[in-house]
């Protein structure tokens, strides 16, 4: 029996990767990878999408809806291809922000659209469709939901899986999470979302690193009764095997058009609090997410590395485009180190640096809506150091964590 298992396997491996791939239509962005270990090629991390046999038990014949993007892989395979390959009845594909391959600007507006090859509909759910209505769902029996997250409240694919389980749940569909690791699994730190901070970077009173896998987090929805009118969805979650949260884990391919590599997942948690200031974070540069800086930082001591955004690639039009700023490179710092706690120290020094009233983005609350709270930035200008700043988290953290515990999967 374990033979003819392992046969069939390897039949359906060879079978799915032989098969041409439709989506995406662009070869997704292979992410730059330092976190390769001998217990990884020993022990490989089994994804929730990889498990298709507990899938195909789940879906049957019944009609699905998927929401997936360009990190919706079994190995080189996208999941549209290997589902429809092994005959599972995929009807419709709905695509988060940056679209379904990937490759939209943060924020950019993305239609929605057909696969010429297979005649799929694809639907956006992001601008003024965040949440799929009513029609959008209409023949649909089961949402399959399988997109690479990195462990950041405003990275807003939990956002997306929010307003999937919202949707679900008012149409009684059930839904299955196929899980994946969080690259920032190890850790639980920074403010915890306050009430009146609400928005698309920050729907759950949860802290900005979490600490917790897409699985996780909908259960944690779930549980919590965070939809609207306190509705539950009926939901799976197929678990990742092999997999551990202290276990350094380097996504295959790129998340967003931004974050092209190990060092900038790991940075992005706390350099995506510069967005809400007057600073670049290096879009529109070969390294986004890798650095920071401005021009009235030139000259500054501890802020002498150089560079210059430009349209390009994934930041059509980004800040202080065309103009040489003065900053840090962190990559060898995110390199040599594995980052452990939510990073302020930058932001704090930047600050002082700058001497600057416009630090901060004030319009439409900017930073406040990225931090979930006021109390960071009141904090940062009346000059409290990082641990008095940290000790104020303390209290909303223990009872996050406390919380926490009843929704994990993973040691």
């Amino acid at each position: 029996m374990y033979s003819m298992r392992l046969f069939l396997k390897s039949f359906l491996v060879f079978f799915l990767t032989s098969c041409q791939s439709n989506f995406p239509a662009q070869e997704p962005t292979k992410i730059n990878t330092e976190q390769i270990t001998e217990d990884t090629k020993e022990n490989p991390i089994v994804v929730g999408a990889e498990q298709l046999d507990a899938l195909k038990l789940i879906l049957g014949d019944k009609n699905i809806g998927l929401v997936g993007n360009q990190t919706s892989r079994v190995g080189e395979v996208h999941l549209v291809d290997t589902l429809l390959a092994t005959g599972i009845q995929l009807v419709k594909v709905f695509s988060p922000e940056h679209g379904f391959r990937g490759d939209a600007d943060a924020g950019e507006h993305v239609a929605s659209d057909k696969d010429a090859k297979t005649g799929l509909p694809i639907v956006s759910i992001y601008g003024n469709n965040k949440k799929p209505s009513n029609a959008q769902l209409e023949g649909i029996d089961v949402l399959v939901f399988d997109l690479q997250d990195v462990g950041a409240r405003f990275y807003t694919y939990i956002s997306t899986l929010h307003y999937i389980m919202e949707a679900a749940a008012e149409n009684n569909i059930p839904v299955v999470v196929l899980d994946r690791p969080n690259p920032n699994g190890h850790y639980v730190d920074g403010p915890v979302r306050k009430k009146g901070y609400e928005s698309f970077v920050g729907m759950h009173p949860i802290p900005i690193v979490h600490g917790m896998t897409v699985g996780e987090i909908a259960q944690m929805i779930n549980g919590e009764k965070w939809l609207k009118n306190e509705v539950q969805c009926e939901l799976t979650v197929i678990s990742c095997l092999n997999y551990e949260r202290d276990r350094p884990y380097s996504l295959p391919v790129s998340p967003s058009p931004n974050l092209r590599s190990d060092a900038a997942i790991q940075l992005y948690p706390g350099l995506c609090l510069f967005e809400g200031t007057s600073l670049s974070v290096g879009r529109g540069t070969e390294r986004p997410f890798e650095v920071f800086g401005h021009p009235d930082l030139k000259g500054k001591p501890g802020f002498e590395y150089r560079f210059k955004p430009v349209s390009s690639y994934g930041a059509k039009n980004p800040k202080l485009q065309n103009q040489e700023c003065y900053g840090r490179d962190l990559r060898a710092y995110a390199d040599t180190t594995r980052i452990k706690a939510f990073e302020i120290q930058w932001l704090i020094e930047a600050y002082k640096a700058m001497e600057s009233p416009d630090f901060f983005i004030t319009k439409n609350r900017w930073f406040d809506i990225l931090a979930g709270t006021d109390e960071l930035r009141k904090q940062i200008i009346a000059g409290k150091s990082e641990a008095e700043i940290r000790a104020s988290w303390k209290d909303d953290l223990d009872a996050f964590k406390a919380m926490r515990k009843a929704y994990l999967i993973y040691k």
